[in-house]
């Protein structure tokens, strides 16, 4: 350890100037005699080195005490073990020892100091700790059960302001250490709270023992007298006297202070401060009290029941301190972690048997009884809301009362007498209840507890009131089946009976769910639910519930006997297969011109192809621009109808020649006649007038025109109609390019709107004709796996043509594929106002579709052509990638640590203008958040960035905290005449004095109580060497100011102070001592002017005795 010198500016004037104008003055005052008395002596001023002498068994000890006896090693795990007293436990539910939070905090403790934990009750129920493990991580966990096992108290302690440097240590060390010796928490002022009062929380035990350790280190550091007296520690007791009277008594009357260590501190040792003749006179007290008590005090050992011990100790030792007080008897406790019962009284022979006497009365005032109860009565006596318990505490309040859940028996502790008439008051219950109360446990499947509770729990209240019982019923989390009944023996009984008749027919009732399309549900429950009346009257037994509409749910329960509801569900499951059966659906494309045909006059056609086939046939209306006629009904006989339909169209097909194409044909081949048969008639000859040549070429050309007629067919293309506008593609220029590619017709059907019908509006004065009839017939439900009318394309023209074109349309068909991309990176694929996914859309030509955040989805679908796919899909995994690469940076960038750090020191770290902190923060890439005003834990600081470089940065701030708490704060006084020179103009001065020794300068404001005070901080040698420069300065410049003011003191009228002073204070004698070498043996002293006592160099010179010894040259 270093020392300072520590020069005072008081010194330090008197070392410049010789001596003080003061002294100065009262030196001319005195003797010749007295001045020379008070001179120093020689060796006083400057006293001899230590002679080293020579030592024959120094050898002989160093090769002692490199020859000695090794220590064996020791093992470095140790063992403790702690005890918690009842009252001071902080979880006190013994049922659930081994579990709970007091489990949970032990396991946490034992992560946490790496030391292992063993707990075990004690008779009084008392906590014991059996902690195992190094020194250090016992401590710890010492510390730790203290703090969340051990219910907390507080107490202050008062010592000098300037003594709190020395509790805390150096760097915090001894605060940690006396913290984790004690197990308390210590909170010491900080420096610029002007309080004294240092807080300790902790336990009892440890408050005493910090509290003791705190007022010895300020009695090390305390400039007055300090002795210590060892006494046993039996006559502590005795010294410190009941409720710390005689002890107090004592330091009142010496004014001394004593510290004796408290009673769970196992020291023998009194420390007494104060002044010389007061601690004398404390210690003199403080033996004879120790030497009567030896003399005189006796011993008796008596045998007390471990849990009467703690009624002798009293809350808070205030028991003992009574018994003492009382007859002036010391009793002594063994440890609570002691399985000895031994109680020791030590006192006056005559004050003993007194002594014992308040002992027994003591242990014997309070007892512990049980009372047998069935655990199933507890809430019984308890009553509603603790009512019938409430009224025999409040008559007997000191009697605890303890119910233990699944026991049979009730805890009573208190005074004796008190315990006697509350276990009189509840056997009288008990024996009550159990005379007219009754319980049964019954056993009920979990999943029928809510059934038997009822919709509101209306069934189980009616149970419950009808039979006048309580009814239990586990809640869901047990996942018990067990349901307790109790109350009058009768209604248990009948409640028993009620509910296992309730269990048995809801064991015996089944729930099945039937899978019937929703679009088949309208049909089965029929107009006004006539259809649905019929099947429940057959099975009046079974409930039938159909899901609502709005869910678009296909399940259909039934609930009921499980025969009943077998056979329900069979037979509405044939209701539904006929259905399907007779729900086969077709639509036949006809030509629009060619409907009226297939009516017929009055509907006669149509009807009569129904009627035939048993089929519905529906056909669009007039307004309508569809071809196509669907036929609903079996699948023979829709193929029949569509057959005869056809027929009908092929029959009208040959007749309708284009008259143009006549005119055509007559002008291309030389007026050519074209005679075709009349109507009605079943002729189909057609007869050619003209030239031989012409008429072979017109009769070529037309049966060329009837082939490429007759090989004319209609192709149904089915594509959803979303992907309808897709394939047209912007003006229809993809579907016109087909028809012309393959010399094909392509009509699209109409649109559906969101109810799923064709967009048609009809006349509004006339109704829609449908099949041929005035009123159209209410449909059945079709076959769900027909076509939608409005997803079929209809292509006309030859047929392999249209079959190409079929091809031309399906390979414009979108496409649909799902890419998994984590659901977390879809806000980024997105991008900012869907820049992102825009652009990639725009890239690849598709579109692609994020799902919406409440379905938490990891799917994205891309649509677009074929050929585009494979593309977008390889750019948005891509993207994923780049994104999972930021994503994982940004985790680590993310990786966060807190440092603690003195507040006082968060300027320093800072910086001016924050240079030093943004120097760390450059330098290593990191984000250093410093404490808001308002924040509870101002001494956090928090680094976020790449946890290597978070711990680089860290290490970089606590370099400079360190460097910051090695530093120490010196005052000096300097003249306030030279501050500002020091200074210099615009702090240039005092920076180049702070940058030069690496230290912090302050300097006092305007209006300071003492204006010539400079602090001066920073590490010890550097502020040594910064304080003898600023001294030098001052010296220097006060040259010039002393200079300036004698100049304006002839500027000024005479006779002033200055001049007199100076007059006053006489000439400097420099620095004088006594007896010194030159003046013993009538030497002189040294001449400055000879030659022999100063030579030069190079000059020889006569040797010359001295008493200085042989001059070395």
């Amino acid at each position: 350890m270093s020392s300072v010198a520590v020069l005072t500016q008081e010194s330090f004037n008197e070392h410049r100037s010789g001596l003080l104008p003061e002294q100065a003055a009262a030196v001319a005052g005195t003797s010749t005699g007295e001045e020379e008395d008070a001179l120093p002596t020689y060796k006083d001023a400057f006293p001899p080195l230590p002679e080293k002498a020579a030592s024959p068994e120094g050898t002989q000890e160093t090769v002692n005490a490199w020859t000695s006896k090794i220590r064996p090693l020791k093992s470095s795990i140790i063992t403790q073990v702690f005890h918690v007293p009842l009252e001071e436990r902080k979880y006190k539910d013994i049922n659930q020892f081994g579990e709970g939070d007091q489990a949970k905090v032990c396991v946490d403790i034992m992560h946490k100091t790496g030391a292992h934990l063993e707990l075990s009750l004690a008779k009084d129920q008392g906590l014991s700790i059996m902690v195992s493990g190094k020194l250090d991580a016992v401590m710890k966990a010492r510390k730790e059960i203290v703090s969340r096992l051990q219910t907390q108290a507080s107490a202050t302690v008062a010592i000098p302001k300037e003594h709190h440097r020395f509790v805390i240590g150096k760097n915090g060390e001894k605060l940690q250490e006396l913290e984790l010796k004690t197990a308390t928490k210590i909170q010491i002022p900080r420096p610029d709270d002007p309080s004294n009062q240092i807080k300790i929380s902790g336990t009892k035990e440890g408050l005493e023992k910090a509290k003791h350790e705190i007022l010895l280190i300020s009695a090390e550091q305390d400039k007055r007298a300090v002795e210590r007296v060892n006494i046993d520690k039996v006559y502590h007791p005795f010294i410190t006297g009941a409720y710390n009277k005689v002890v107090g008594e004592m330091m009142q009357e010496t004014g001394a202070r004593i510290n004796v260590p408290p009673p769970s501190v196992n020291k023998t040792e009194i420390v007494i401060t104060g002044e010389k003749e007061q601690v004398a006179l404390a210690v003199a007290m403080i033996k004879k009290v120790s030497e009567e008590k030896k003399k005189n005090a006796t011993t008796i050992a008596v045998e007390v029941k471990k849990s009467q011990h703690k009624y002798v100790i009293g809350p808070k030792g205030n028991t003992l301190q009574e018994i003492l007080d009382k007859t002036g008897v010391s009793v002594e406790i063994p440890p609570s972690d002691s399985s000895s019962e031994t109680v020791i009284l030590r006192g006056e022979p005559d004050r003993l048997g007194q002594a014992l006497t308040e002992v027994y009365a003591k242990a014997n005032s309070y007892t512990v009884s049980s009372v047998s109860a069935p655990s199933w009565l507890h809430r019984f006596i308890i009553g509603k809301k603790g009512q019938n318990l409430a009224k025999i505490t409040q008559q007997m309040p000191k009697v605890h009362i303890e119910f233990t859940e699944g026991e049979d028996k009730i805890t009573l502790e208190g005074p004796t007498k008190d315990v006697q008439m509350v276990q009189t008051q509840i056997e009288a219950i008990v024996t009550d209840l159990v005379s007219r109360m009754d319980y049964a446990e019954i056993s009920v499947d979990p999943k029928f507890h809510r059934h038997l509770i009822g919709k509101g729990g209306v069934n189980i209240n009616r149970i419950k009131e009808l039979h006048k019982v309580t009814v239990r019923i586990p809640p869901d989390n047990e996942k018990s089946n067990l349901i307790r009944i109790e109350g009058d023996p009768q209604g248990v009984q009948e409640a028993k009976k009620e509910l296992l008749e309730l269990a048995s027919r809801m064991e015996n009732e089944r729930t099945k769910d039937l899978i019937i399309e929703q679009r088949f549900h309208r049909a089965i429950i029929g107009q006004k639910g006539e259809k649905i009346k019929e099947v429940r009257d057959k099975f009046p037994e079974v409930i039938i519930n159909f899901p609502d509409p709005a869910q678009k749910s296909d399940i259909v329960q039934l609930r009921g006997p499980r025969t009943e509801v077998e056979k329900c569900a069979k037979f509405m499951q044939k209701i539904v297969a006929e259905m399907v059966e007779n729900s086969f659906s077709v639509s036949v494309p006809i030509f629009k011109q060619f409907h009226r045909n297939i009516i017929g006059k009055g509907g006669s056609n149509i009807k009569k192809i129904r009627e035939e086939t048993n089929t519905k046939i529906d056909l669009p209306a007039e307004n309508s621009n569809s071809e196509m006629i669907v036929i609903t009904g079996k699948k023979a006989n829709c193929e029949v109808a569509r057959n005869r339909i056809l027929a009908i169209q092929k029959d009208l097909v040959r007749p309708q020649i284009n008259f143009e194409l006549l005119r055509d044909l007559a002008d291309e081949y030389g007026g050519v006649m074209v005679s075709f048969p009349r109507t009605g008639s079943q002729s189909e000859k057609v007869t050619l007038k003209g030239a031989k040549e012409c008429v072979e070429a017109a009769k070529k050309r037309m049966q060329e025109i009837v082939e490429d007629l007759e090989a004319q067919v209609t192709i149904e293309c089915v594509i959803s109609q979303k992907f309808h506008r897709s394939i047209m593609g912007p003006k229809g220029s993809r579907i016109q390019q087909i028809t012309r590619d393959h010399n094909v017709q392509i009509k699209f059907p109409e649109r559906e709107d969101p109810q799923g019908k064709c967009m048609i509006t009809p006349p509004a004065e006339a109704p829609i004709q449908e099949n041929g009839e005035a009123n159209g017939e209410v449909k059945e439900p079709v076959d769900p796996n027909a076509p939608k009318k409005c997803d079929v394309i209809v292509i006309s023209g030859r047929k392999e043509r249209c079959e190409a074109a079929v091809e031309a349309l399906k390979a414009l068909v979108p496409v649909t594929i799902e890419v998994e991309v984590p659901f977390e990176l879809h806000r980024y694929i997105i991008g900012q106002k869907g820049s992102g996914i825009r652009k990639m859309m725009d890239e690849f030509e598709v579109n692609i579709q994020v799902p919406a955040p409440d379905q938490q989805s990891d799917k994205i679908a891309i649509t677009g052509l074929a050929n585009h796919l494979d593309r977008a899909k390889e750019g948005l995994l891509e993207r994923v990638k780049e994104l999972q690469v930021e994503q994982e940076d940004r985790a680590l960038r993310s990786f966060k640590l807190t440092i603690t750090v003195d507040p006082k020191y968060h300027p320093k770290i800072i910086g001016r203008k924050g240079a030093i902190i943004t120097n760390i923060r450059t330098e290593h890439d990191v984000n250093i958040q410093f404490p808001e005003k308002n924040d509870e834990n101002q001494d956090q600081i928090t680094i976020t960035g790449y946890e290597h470089k978070a711990i680089a940065a860290r290490d970089a701030i606590q370099a400079i905290v360190d460097e910051l708490e090695e530093m120490i704060s010196e005052d000096i006084t300097l003249d306030s005449r030279v501050h500002a020179r020091i200074i210099g103009a615009r702090g240039k001065g005092i920076r180049k004095i702070m940058d030069e020794f690496k230290v912090d300068l302050r300097f006092p404001q305007s209006g300071a109580a003492d204006p010539n005070l400079v602090t001066v901080t920073g590490r010890p040698e550097l502020v040594d060497e910064a304080i003898d420069h600023l001294l030098n300065l001052e010296e220097e410049y006060m040259a010039d100011v002393v200079e300036n003011e004698a100049k304006m003191a002839y500027m000024r009228p005479h006779g002033g102070s200055a001049a007199a002073m100076d007059e006053h204070r006489g000439p400097s004698k420099g620095f004088v001592v006594r007896e010194a070498p030159w003046t013993t043996a009538n030497e002189k002293a040294p001449d400055m002017s000879s030659s022999e006592d100063f030579p030069s160099f190079g000059a020889p010179v006569a040797t010359k005795a001295s008493p200085w010894g042989p001059k070395r040259f």
